[in-house]
């Protein structure tokens, strides 16, 4: 066996070639486990979180012995014995970690001990054991120690970075060599593209893989492990009680995104921003997709730079695109619908049959008709009730080109401003005859107002939620108040401007319209508008 060796060495290996592996580790075949972490410090804190582990539909319990403060290490049997005949009686299989200090963990003993422990949890029936790969000389140090029942996990966590992929798939070779029935790398992302590195990861091995990357650029190597071969990903009971950054829920891995229905098969879809852990795009498409008996799944994308992004994830269906990226998807795509080319911006872009991208935009539409709605509707003939009214837009970005460009199509008159000038002055100018720009800080104070004041700007969006982009004051001249921002339901603009007497309309009806295009560019399908406003409701009530 080889020697272990330090990760700093470990990183530098970039020249050792991954040898022949043993024969014994076959490609993992069956359905991905969710696997949920018990980190309590006592056991009888850890029986009940095991289960509760059953009742939220965990296939596989981790437990953490590193964090409980009760166990005796000189005379661990009755401990482990208690937490094994808990995961017993609710048939559910147990992992046993015990992690130092050195790769992460919270034990700072002695490490005989401590590999001790572990093998003894063996021989008690334990289903896994998780070794750190480093200790892995030192555990299989004798033969036998270890029944051929329990099997053995080695374990890599790297906390600063991803490898390059000649690294991981060397050390996943070199687990395997060093006696793992199954191996296990955590890494941090860095950014999203490290997440598809470590989904591929599984599909390059000769043994089942558990490859997962941490922080929220890394959480989509957990919502799409099954589709990409992994052996299993982990959930936390609830949002408090996370064991690694990024990790979710097993209630959101099983009922949001239907872990247990994944294939090589399943499209994925996702929404592509940054921030986008406030998005309710991932209710509100799931449940769309579901409802439709689709095999896909939708999932958000944390993404800084979007080229780079779409190169790494070729095999992704489509994309709802939000701040800041809405101007590069439609520089990215091969096409674009004529509206999006139009207005410069794109919120959804759908793989074509070639492989490239079509850009197209949805926001307008959905936005214009809401506030057509609280202004009374069409009039006689059709006529648009924007026809002739003056509309005030703040934001010159993405979002902000999509309401201009809907309320001129309409027939009002566009007022833009942009804390950037330059940027409101190249909007109206490409908008022609009927806009013009105006001094952010003119509509900020009220010196300068309208009919309508819609808002594309992410003030009041979290972590802004307390925030408005104008004054209180100076929203008494409007009629109706528009904001894009949905999440919360109600902002500070909103709240402000009902107090002032204006009509509110929320994001809301922006977000489900423009959702429910998608949907049908991206399937074809007709969208269940009621259940998508539904599921975006409950989404924001539940948390």
């Amino acid at each position: 066996m080889k020697t272990a060796r330090h990760p700093s060495v470990l990183k530098a290996a970039t020249q050792d070639a991954v040898e022949a592996s043993p024969p014994a580790p076959t490609t993992h075949q069956g359905p991905t486990l969710i696997c949920t972490i018990v980190t309590a410090d006592t056991t009888d804190a850890a029986v009940t979180e095991i289960r509760e582990a059953e009742q939220f539909g965990a296939d596989v319990v981790e437990l953490r012995l590193d964090f409980l403060k009760d166990i005796n290490l000189l005379d661990p049997a009755p401990t482990l014995k208690r937490l094994l005949d808990a995961c017993e009686a609710v048939k559910l299989p147990a992992i046993i970690t015990f992690r130092p200090a050195w790769e992460g963990g919270q034990f700072k003993g002695p490490e005989p001990l401590r590999l001790a422990v572990l093998k003894y949890a063996a021989v008690l029936g334990a289903h896994y054991v998780d070794v750190e790969y480093l200790a892995a000389n030192f555990f299989f140090a004798s033969e036998g120690e270890v029944p051929l029942s329990t099997k053995v996990i080695l374990s890599h966590h790297d906390y600063d970075e991803t490898p390059s992929d000649e690294i991981l798939e060397a050390l996943v070779g070199e687990m395997f060599k060093g006696g793992a029935d199954i191996a296990k790398i955590a890494t941090t992302a860095q950014q999203i593209e490290d997440s598809a590195r470590m989904l591929a990861l599984p599909g390059k091995s000769s043994g089942p893989v558990i490859a997962l990357a941490m922080g929220e650029k890394g959480l989509t190597s957990r919502l799409l492990a099954p589709k990409f071969g992994g052996y299993l990903t982990f959930g936390a009971l609830s949002p408090t009680q996370t064991s690694a950054p990024g990790q979710p829920t097993v209630t959101e891995l099983r009922n949001l995104y239907r872990l247990q229905n994944q294939s090589a098969a399943t499209q994925v879809y996702g929404i592509v921003g940054n921030p986008v852990s406030h998005s309710r795009s991932p209710a509100l498409h799931n449940a769309a997709l579901a409802a439709a008996g689709l095999d896909a799944v939708y999932v958000p994308l944390l993404v800084d730079e979007l080229r780079p992004f779409l190169d790494a994830f070729p095999s992704f269906s489509g994309f709802s695109v939000t701040i800041p990226h809405k101007l590069a998807a439609l520089e990215c795509a091969e096409e674009a619908d004529p509206v999006a080319a139009r207005i410069g911006a794109a919120n959804t872009l759908v793989r074509l049959s070639g492989g490239g991208l079509k850009a197209f935009n949805t926001d307008w539409s959905a936005a214009i008709s809401a506030v057509e709605a609280a202004l009374g509707g069409s009039r006689q003939g059709g006529e648009s009730a924007l026809r002739g009214k003056n509309v005030v837009v703040l934001g010159a970005g993405g979002a902000g080109k999509a309401l201009a460009f809907g309320a001129i199509e309409r027939g009002a008159t566009v007022l833009v401003c942009n804390r950037t000038r330059e940027k409101a002055d190249a909007l109206a100018e490409a908008l022609g005859s009927g806009a013009s720009a105006v001094e952010y800080a003119e509509v900020a104070s009220g010196r300068v107002a309208g009919d309508v004041l819609m808002n594309s700007t992410s003030i009041g969006m979290h972590p802004r939620e307390d925030e408005s982009p104008v004054s209180a004051e100076a929203l008494s001249g409007y009629g109706v108040v528009f904001d894009a921002v949905y999440t919360p339901l109600e902002t500070q603009l909103l709240r402000d401007a009902k107090d002032q007497g204006c009509i509110t309309v929320s994001g809301l009806e922006m977000f489900v319209g423009q959702a429910a295009e998608q949907f049908e560019l991206f399937t074809g399908k007709p969208a269940p508008v009621d259940l998508m406003r539904q599921a975006t409701l409950d989404s924001m009530h539940s948390s």
